[in-house]
């Protein structure tokens, strides 16, 4: 009998969620360099998967318009209405686990990152979308708080997440860690889980995401970001993040290829707060990975890194300085939809 898992993000895609920015976010004063990103990531998705928007309805023509002018076709996306308080698919967004070739779409709890901000909409996203026939598989309330940026899931079982953010009280205070253990077997279909204990960026909400520190890939691959600096505020959090990663392995217990990426150089507000820059934060798309970049001196060493790992894709770099204004970055704005859960004749 087949298994039942979480589906990892290098699964064959049908599409991938955004939540477009508009003027009732926080992107207001950034609003048109946000689009810009946006319609960059949006022409690199729809050349290899379908496109996904979630957007209040007042704003559809403008995002039409958007993308028409980044000359993407109207039969490669799909814009949905629904109220949103914010932007970041990543976390508000679907995670799919299958049974064989059954798909269903887990909707968790969105708290804001523990209450830090408001989420009461984002929180409904995938709920609407499902009402309105977005998807092919049948979507499954949980009343449990879990972000998508949260975790990471192998091919063979292995789950890698921070003890920081799961086991925070201001998620699940209710749940110890081996509730929560057993809960990530019981839905997600996870057979080991690796808890990373160190590992932090400046200027991140979400109290240490995975998806900001370490990644999986393919084929026993680990990719995790060092810092060789011994004055950064980071050397030694991350120091320790690496020793530990080094003891990791997958649910067939064989150790990880691993692979460390550079920290960009520290990049501040206008507030002097420092802002959580990373090239963890990365897209597996079909054949392609999508990179975030920075105008850094480290981009490039950052580039051939994800493509020593992620050999045979097509590495896409996207210009992200804008996403991190808002402490986010390419993957956190992005949730990808696997194959078999879109529905086609909506979308």
């Amino acid at each position: 009998m087949a298994r039942m898992q979480l589906l990892p993000e290098w699964a064959k895609q049908d599409a991938v969620l955004l939540t477009w920015p508009h003027a009732d976010t926080d992107w207001r004063p950034i609003l048109e360099r946000a689009e810009a990103v946006y319609c960059e990531l949006a022409k690199a998705i729809c050349s290899r998967a379908r496109l996904i928007v979630a957007a209040p309805a007042w704003c559809h023509e403008h995002i039409h318009q958007k993308l028409s002018a980044a000359s993407i076709a109207p039969d490669c996306y799909k814009i949905y209405a629904s109220q949103t308080n914010d932007t970041w698919a990543r976390d508000h967004g679907p995670l799919t686990v299958a049974v064989g070739a059954q798909r269903t779409l887990l909707d968790f709890t969105f708290n804001g990152w523990g209450a830090k901000f408001e989420s009461e909409l984002d929180n409904c996203i995938t709920g609407n979308l499902a009402s309105l026939g977005a998807f092919n598989a049948p979507v499954k309330p949980i009343d449990t708080v879990l972000e998508g940026g949260a975790l990471e899931i192998d091919e063979t079982g292995a789950l890698l997440t921070t003890a920081q953010c799961l086991l925070n009280p201001n998620r699940n205070p209710q749940l110890s860690k081996d509730a929560i253990e057993a809960h990530l077997r019981e839905t997600l279909g996870a057979i080991k889980v690796n808890w990373l204990e160190y590992g932090y960026l400046a200027g991140d909400d979400t109290d240490s995401h995975i998806d900001t520190l370490a990644r999986l890939g393919p084929n026993r691959i680990l990719l995790y970001v060092g810092c060789d600096d011994p004055q950064d505020e980071h050397f030694e959090e991350l120091a320790k993040m690496q020793a530990q990663i080094e003891t990791f392995t997958n649910a067939a217990y064989e150790p990880y290829r691993l692979f460390r990426l550079p920290l960009p150089s520290a990049v501040y507000s206008e507030t002097g707060d420092r802002l959580p820059a990373t090239y963890a934060n990365f897209l597996i798309l079909n054949g392609a990975v999508l990179v975030p970049l920075y105008s850094d001196p480290n981009d490039a060493h950052a580039l051939d890194v994800i493509g020593a790992a992620f050999s045979g894709y097509d590495i896409i770099g996207i210009d992200c300085l804008p996403l991190i204004e808002q402490h986010g970055s390419l993957h956190c704005v992005t949730m990808q939809l696997p194959e078999g859960v879109v529905n086609r004749e909506k979308s």
